[in-house]
């Protein structure tokens, strides 16, 4: 989950996703709008009984606050809650087998970051006929996927192409919520398939987005371009505007491909 706002845990429900398979919140900021739904479901995870841990990705502040909160309201519930404190920088903040996830500071009114989550290279996929053919035993296999050629035991050496195909391709998400405009980002971004940008404000309002750390829907189609993202998710709207298109309409000037960021809306990338 990228922060928690309040009514997470109930959208979490509305939508069948499942608080037991919940191990990682990587909290961007510490507004209310972005944490303030972490004492509910930290409560609800806890009094459902499954036990387990949940690590919680945040600055110092927001460990002390956090902390305090979790100490008086949920002490006594069954999940061990851990802390991983970031800083607004570019860091790895978590790796494992198959992901890895860092940070690129972004400029708003208070510190800030965004994640960029990096699937590691797959596997390679084994071509059975041809392993059984060159009659590669079981226990090698994982070694072929992992780019081993097979060495028969007269000495001869079957390369790995022939054993194998290409991998299905890794994917990235960037996930950049609540920042002014900032061109020179894009670099630390890197080529996304799937951007999200915050589009909080659209042109008429691009002096006040600057003023309060936010940018504007055709500042997002500009990082999109900028970045070499495939596609561009919308969203943290400003209240104010009352026909959610005109932050797609004004994207696509910049960037052709942009999708409108909806509640409960499910992309594949």
């Amino acid at each position: 989950m990228v922060d928690c706002g309040e009514g997470a845990q109930t959208a979490m429900q509305r939508f069948r996703l499942k608080l037991s398979r919940l191990r990682h919140i990587f909290i961007t900021h510490l507004h209310g709008d972005h944490v303030l739904g972490l004492p509910g479901l930290i409560g609800t995870m806890g009094l459902s009984g499954g036990g387990g841990d949940i690590t919680i990705h945040t600055f110092e502040d927001g460990k002390e606050i956090l902390t305090r909160i979790f100490d008086y309201f949920s002490r006594d519930l069954p999940i061990d809650v851990r802390f991983n404190v970031i800083r607004p920088e570019e860091a790895v903040v978590f790796e494992n087998a198959s992901l890895r996830v860092r940070t690129v500071p972004l400029r708003h009114r208070i510190p800030t970051v965004g994640y960029i989550f990096e699937e590691k290279e797959k596997p390679r996929h084994i071509d059975r006929p041809a392993c059984d053919f060159h009659g590669v035993p079981l226990w090698q296999l994982n070694a072929i996927k992992g780019g081993d050629d097979f060495v028969k035991p007269d000495g001869t050496v079957v390369s790995n192409a022939a054993l194998t195909s290409d991998p299905d391709p890794s994917r990235i998400y960037a996930h950049i919520s609540d920042t002014a405009f900032t061109p020179s980002l894009a670099g630390s971004i890197g080529p996304a398939d799937l951007l999200f940008h915050e589009t909080t404000y659209l042109d008429e309002h691009e002096s006040e987005a600057e003023a309060r750390g936010h940018s504007t829907a055709r500042q997002a189609g500009r990082m999109a371009a900028l970045c070499g993202a495939k596609r561009l998710l919308t969203g943290h709207y400003s209240s104010r505007y009352r026909n959610d298109e005109l932050f797609r309409a004004q994207a696509l000037e910049e960037f052709p491909d942009v999708i409108l960021n909806r509640e409960g809306l499910t992309t594949c990338i």
